[in-house]
C-alpha cells in the first residue's frame, strides 16, 4: 500500500486536491490511503517518521513556513528515498529548483489551471502505483489478491498465514498492518505459493519465515506478531 501525503497552507486549495486525489483513489480502486494532509511540513515530517509505507508526497513550493517545499522534499528523502514527490504550485518558473535541490520530483502540478491539475494528479497516482508496482515486483515476492473489486498487494514477507474463512469459498490472509478476505481455497494457496509457504492445518497455510515459536504439545503455531495458529498431528513432520 502507497501513503499519500498532502502539505499546503491554503486550506481551501488543500482540500481541493484531497478530494481529487480521494476521487481518483476510488474510482481507480488504487491500493493507496491518505495518511495525512496538513498546511504544517514539521507536521509531515513527523508522520513520516513513524511511517512504514512508501509515500506519495503532493507539496506546495510556497508553504508560509521557516521551510519551503523544496526543503522539506529533501527531508522526506531522509526518511522515504524511495517516495513519489510532485510539487504544486502556482509558480511554473520554479520548476529548475527540483534540479537544484536535486529532490528527484516526479512531477510539477500548475494550481493556476484547476482542471488541467486534476487530471495531472489522477495520471501522477497512476503512474506512482504502476511504479511502485514495478519496483516492489524486483525487489520482493509479492501475492496479490482481489478483494471488494480491488486488486491488492502484499509483499511475502507481510504475510503470516492464511485461514479458511466461516464464509464459503473465502480465505483471510494474515498480514503484518491488515486483514484481507478473498475468494479462493487453502488447497490452491498451498498449490500456487509454495517454497516458504507450509500447510499444517487443513484451514491453515503459513509462512515458516513468519514464525517465532512452535508448541508441539499444544499443537499451536505462534507467530512473530503475536497472533497463532493450530497445527495437525499429520502436518508436524513439515515442521
Amino acid at each position: 500500500m502507497l501513503d499519500i501525503f498532502v502539505c499546503d497552507d491554503e486550506n481551501a486549495q488543500r482540500r481541493t486536491i484531497v478530494q481529487t486525489i480521494q476521487n481518483a483513489v476510488l474510482i481507480e480502486e488504487l491500493d493507496m490511503r491518505l495518511a495525512l494532509d496538513t498546511g504544517d511540513p514539521y507536521a509531515l515530517l513527523e508522520k513520516i517518521r513513524s511511517s512504514r509505507n512508501t509515500g506519495i508526497y503532493f507539496l506546495d513550493i510556497d508553504l508560509n513556513s521557516d521551510i519551503n517545499g523544496m526543503k522539506l522534499a529533501q527531508q522526506i528523502r531522509l526518511f522515504d528515498p524511495r517516495g513519489f514527490i510532485i510539487f504544486i504550485t502556482a509558480h511554473s518558473e520554479l520548476s529548475y529548483m527540483t534540479f537544484q535541490y536535486r529532490v528527484e520530483a516526479m512531477d510539477f502540478v500548475l494550481k493556476d489551471s484547476p482542471a488541467e491539475a486534476k487530471v495531472k494528479i489522477r495520471e501522477c497516482l497512476l503512474n506512482a502505483m504502476e511504479r511502485y508496482t514495478l519496483q516492489t515486483n524486483k525487489t520482493h515476492k509479492v501475492y496479490t489478491v482481489e478483494a471488494g473489486g480491488r486488486k491488492i498487494s502484499v509483499d511475502h514477507e507481510d504475510i503470516f498465514f492464511f485461514e479458511t474463512s466461516v464464509n464459503i469459498h473465502k480465505v483471510i490472509l494474515h498480514a503484518r498492518d491488515r486483514q484481507i478476505e478473498f475468494s479462493g481455497t487453502i488447497k490452491e494457496l498451498a498449490g500456487t505459493l509454495g517454497g516458504d509457504f507450509v500447510r499444517c492445518h487443513r484451514s491453515f497455510l503459513v509462512n515458516k519465515n513468519n514464525i517465532k515459536e512452535i508448541d508441539s504439545k499444544k499443537r499451536i503455531i505462534y507467530f512473530t506478531n503475536g497472533e497463532s495458529c493450530l497445527m495437525s498431528t499429520r502436518m508436524m513432520k513439515g515442521f
